[in-house]
């Protein structure tokens, strides 16, 4: 969304507009899915569903709207990933400890690489492995979109994307994760990111 109509967003929001208000939060439930479900770790996916941290996460932001006193989208995403890591923190508190050092990872859609004429598996490539997890996608003002063409893949897709760019697992790992040969990981990989990438320079053709 365009920061001008972010900013009429929260005008109205904060005027009482019950349907700004619902369009703010709806508008971000993909991102904040995507970013819930990076941070649950391992065994933990048995225990925690993703769409109950949404959830929570969402209601917990509906009922503190008060408090957030930030004018861009950069501090309204920020404002919810806060939310977020805390309702993590929690549901971690309920299991063991060392789940709670896992979810501490801060995740985001930070630029990685540059915007030249690299394909998208070229730019998403993880070359340098102190590179930290904000440095895996693209430019925050694309985070929204970004994670609503991810939503939009198929289900193995997403989990390949969310393994390898967003916890920054090795193939190997991965490969482990989704039970398939680290060949047929990467594979799958590049061919959701092809797909991600045709998303998102079509727009039109996204459903």
């Amino acid at each position: 969304m365009s920061q001008t109509h972010f900013q009429e967003l929260i005008q109205r929001t904060r005027a009482g507009d019950q349907a700004a208000e619902n369009e703010l939060l709806q508008k971000c439930r993909a991102y904040i899915s995507l970013i819930a479900r990076a941070q649950i770790e391992g065994w933990m996916r048995t225990k925690v569903d993703a769409s109950d941290l949404v959830q929570q996460t969402l209601l917990e932001a509906h009922q503190g709207l008060a408090r957030f006193k930030g004018e861009t989208e950069a501090e309204w995403l920020g404002w919810l990933r806060g939310i977020l890591k805390h309702n993590t923190l929690d549901f971690a508190r309920q299991f063991q400890g060392a789940a709670k050092r896992d979810v501490k990872r801060e995740f985001s859609f930070d630029q990685y690489g540059t915007a030249d004429s690299r394909s998208t598996a070229q730019k998403w490539e993880m070359k340098d492995s102190t590179e930290t997890p904000s440095r895996i996608l693209m430019n925050r003002e694309q985070e929204i979109l970004m994670a609503e063409a991810v939503s939009e893949l198929p289900e193995d897709y997403q989990e390949v994307i969310m393994l390898r760019n967003l916890q920054r697992l090795s193939f190997k790992q991965v490969a482990e994760r989704m039970n398939r040969s680290p060949g047929a990981v990467q594979m799958l990989w590049l061919r959701a990111l092809n797909q991600l990438q045709e998303r998102l320079e079509h727009p039109e053709e996204r459903k």
